[in-house]
């Protein structure tokens, strides 16, 4: 395929990214097309996780195997997160090996889209941005998410804490999901998770605030900027169609349960430009190291969207106890994660029920998680707290504080009211 000319790739995020380095560096032509001004552009500054338990490799391992650098941006790591029980008690997951990377997306010069972009330059990559390329004239479709199956929003602040990371299992404050606080230098992000579409979602973000500002008082949180995003979660029947090979969340690779994608997404548009190479078989390989990963996400999607508090407070205790057993909290969430005949079995039981097809993805085969509908307990009026978080938040706007939204397909607008 690269003999016939150059190689274009359809979306300048992590996996079209990564799969631009590995094809430049091979010295091959290779163009990168996105509609946005620039990589990271999607997002706004937030924090992500980049989890370290699905897997015995350590994906920076994993990066520097394939030749990437992971000093060109900014990877806080940690060995220790509070675990937030539903009913507020607060525990420590710990292991002696790293268990979180936080790394931010935008176009700061620190950020991790800015840093793969960097080496994907230094290889000879050309990228151009605001273009617009039809997907049939690409080898590579490396886009964002086209539907939406899961929202998540979100609170940017300054803060004087020092760095922390907490994780909180709350079906009233993330309906069928999490929030989540990480501090990093000052700079803090509370985050709340919507499995389940929501009216007035907005009081989501604002309870969740409240409860961390509550539970954790020396934050001094002072707002900066709001923002939000969207999750697309999708299996595909084909991940090479017509000489185009699907990456990413193009190609459904994601983990359902808890949105874990980077890495996944990294390792898709690697796999990619080293089947061009003539080195791997891309569909074989996607299906034999990462499809099995889905397919275990997707049976625990099916379970977390079936229970609500008392479980998540059965799923703590059972972490907390193994990890007093094994002195390594990473075992157990390892395992939660990790393909077994049961939840294989599962998945195969459970799909079809619980994925849509999608008829506008060119004969792929494409199925959806659509967003699951409210369920009778998520109707809850806010409390005072909230409704002070509300009006702080208010008072920033007016100030100039702004809320991240976007009319391409890759944003969700955070509701003002």
């Amino acid at each position: 395929m690269a003999e016939q000319g150059p190689i274009n790739i359809m979306g300048a995020g992590l996996s079209g990214l990564a799969a631009a380095t590995i094809l430049a560096k091979a010295g091959h032509e290779v163009h990168v097309h996105d509609i946005r001004d620039d990589s990271g552009a999607r997002f706004d500054g937030d924090f992500q996780a980049l989890e370290n338990w699905s897997m015995d490799v350590d994906f920076f391992d994993q990066l520097k195997q394939w030749g990437f650098d992971t000093s060109e941006f900014k990877a806080t790591e940690f060995t220790e997160v509070d675990l937030i029980h539903p009913d507020d008690e607060i525990t420590q997951a710990r292991s002696p090996k790293v268990s979180y990377r936080i790394v931010e997306r935008g176009t700061s010069s620190h950020t991790i889209d800015q840093g793969i972009k960097r080496q994907a330059l230094a290889a000879g990559a050309k990228i151009h941005y605001k273009t617009k390329v039809k997907e049939e004239d690409c080898q590579i479709i490396a886009c964002g998410p086209k539907g939406t199956s899961a929202v998540a929003y979100g609170e940017i602040f300054h803060t004087d804490h020092p760095n922390h990371i907490a994780f909180q299992l709350n079906d009233k404050l993330a309906p069928g999901a999490y929030s989540y606080l990480i501090v990093i230098d000052g700079v803090g992000l509370i985050c709340t998770c919507l499995w389940r579409k929501q009216k007035k979602s907005d009081r989501f973000l604002n309870e969740t605030i409240a409860w961390y500002d509550k539970h954790y008082p020396e934050l001094n949180r002072q707002p900066i900027k709001r923002v939000g995003g969207k999750g697309d979660f999708t299996i595909n029947a084909n991940y090479l169609q017509d000489g185009r090979y699907y990456v990413g969340e193009s190609g459904g690779l994601q983990d359902f349960m808890w949105g874990f994608g980077m890495r996944m997404a990294i390792w898709s548009g690697v796999l990619a430009a080293k089947d061009i190479l003539g080195e791997c078989d891309y569909d074989r390989e996607v299906r034999k190291q990462l499809l099995p990963y889905v397919k275990t996400s997707v049976a625990n999607r099916w379970l977390m969207n079936r229970v609500g508090d008392r479980t998540f407070k059965m799923m703590c205790k059972s972490w907390m106890k193994d990890q007093k057993k094994r002195n390594d909290g990473l075992v157990w969430i390892g395992k939660l994660f990790r393909p077994t005949f049961f939840k294989s079995f599962l998945y195969r039981f459970v799909n079809p029920f619980m994925l849509k097809k999608d008829p506008k993805s060119m004969g792929r085969g494409v199925r959806r998680m659509p967003f699951r509908k409210s369920l009778k307990r998520d109707d809850w009026e806010p409390s005072d707290a909230a409704m002070a978080v509300k009006s702080q938040w208010n008072d920033v706007r007016k100030s100039g504080g702004k809320t991240s939204f976007a009319k391409d397909s890759d944003q969700v607008s955070l509701p003002e009211s």
